[in-house]
């Protein structure tokens, strides 16, 4: 049995209401399920007709197509789709990925999901170390917030302690977390810092934006020890802003703490010279057309989110690197 008018109560906004009382007085029976499953959504207080609506306009921006309205109306009132269920359908069509274009004001954010990409495929390992990867709101770190999608038996966050940072990436002083991918360990220290690790002890490196904070001096030092630690066919990943399309941008660091921007002969370079292998060289973010004119397109760089195989005409490089078996 469907709720009387009066049990709509607090559910249904006021200028609302009445418009629901006159369709109950009625006796539509349509719309009385929908008034039924409306007041019953655990979080939504539209009406399924204008759940539609919603999902549509703040995912892809735009009002739905007739048929689309009909059906997913239809299924929400017959509950054969929950509200969460549309919004995950939307959410996967290729309209959401590839035509609802980013703002160039979102580049950030834009950039942090095109990472989160790069860390989703980076190799299954048991033993991690992340150079810079402190979060600073989340003790699991940045590798694991990210998405890093596999378990694994001990992650090492090396990162300077919290008072000797930039004031942009001030955290508290995280301690060992026991997380669901498995036990993530901090060593507060400079990542040139590595010689507590062991010879070929680990099966991962990761360096997220954290290879530019050093000088190149200091880059060749990190690269050394991370050869020494990698087992024998164990990977580093890395991703950096890319020097070619940044100095495009601007031409100070995009960071006031950055030592150095790569371009990708650069990184490519260092990583050989220091007896690794370049697996792979991707890009995230790609700068567009503009870059081969030599010209910064900040809308592009923002909207094309993803990972990309021209490396060197995207906003951030994206390498895996292997220590040779």
């Amino acid at each position: 049995m469907g709720p009387s008018v009066d049990g709509l109560g607090d559910d249904i906004p006021t200028d609302m209401r009445s418009k629901a009382a006159r369709f109950w007085a009625r006796g539509d029976r349509k719309l009385r399920r929908e008034i039924t499953h409306w007041a019953g959504l655990p979080y939504s207080r539209l009406m399924a007709h204008d759940t539609v609506r919603m999902a549509y306009n703040v995912l892809l921006r735009r009002d739905p197509d007739p048929d689309a309205w009909e059906k997913y109306t239809d299924a929400l009132v017959a509950s054969l789709v929950s509200p969460d269920e549309l919004v995950d359908r939307i959410r996967c069509s290729s309209e959401f990925r590839t035509a609802v274009r980013l703002h160039e004001s979102s580049l950030h954010a834009s950039l942090h999901t095109s990472r989160s990409d790069f860390i989703i495929g980076l190799p299954r390992a048991s033993r991690i170390v992340d150079l810079g990867g402190g979060h600073t709101t989340d003790a699991r770190g940045a590798l694991v917030t990210l998405g890093y999608p596999y378990a694994f038996d001990e992650l090492v966050i090396v990162d300077l302690p919290p008072d000797d940072r930039h004031p942009l990436y001030h955290s508290e002083r995280f301690l060992v977390q026991e997380t669901e991918s498995g036990r993530v360990t901090y060593e507060y220290r400079s990542m040139v810092d590595l010689a507590f690790l062991e010879d070929d002890s680990v099966d991962l490196v990761y360096s997220g934006q954290s290879i530019e904070h050093v000088t190149e001096a200091e880059g060749d030092e990190v690269l050394h020890h991370v050869r020494r630690i990698l087992r024998p066919g164990g990977y580093l990943g890395l991703d950096t802003p890319n020097g070619r399309v940044t100095r495009l941008q601007q031409a100070e660091f995009i960071d006031p703490d950055h030592k150095v921007e790569y371009t990708l002969d650069q990184l490519r370079a260092k990583l050989v010279a220091a007896g690794l292998d370049v697996v792979s060289e991707r890009g995230l973010n790609w700068g567009g057309p503009a870059v081969d004119e030599g010209r910064y397109d900040s809308a592009a760089c923002a909207a094309n989110y993803g990972i990309f195989h021209e490396a060197d005409a995207c906003y951030l490089l994206a390498l895996l690197a292997q220590k040779p078996s």
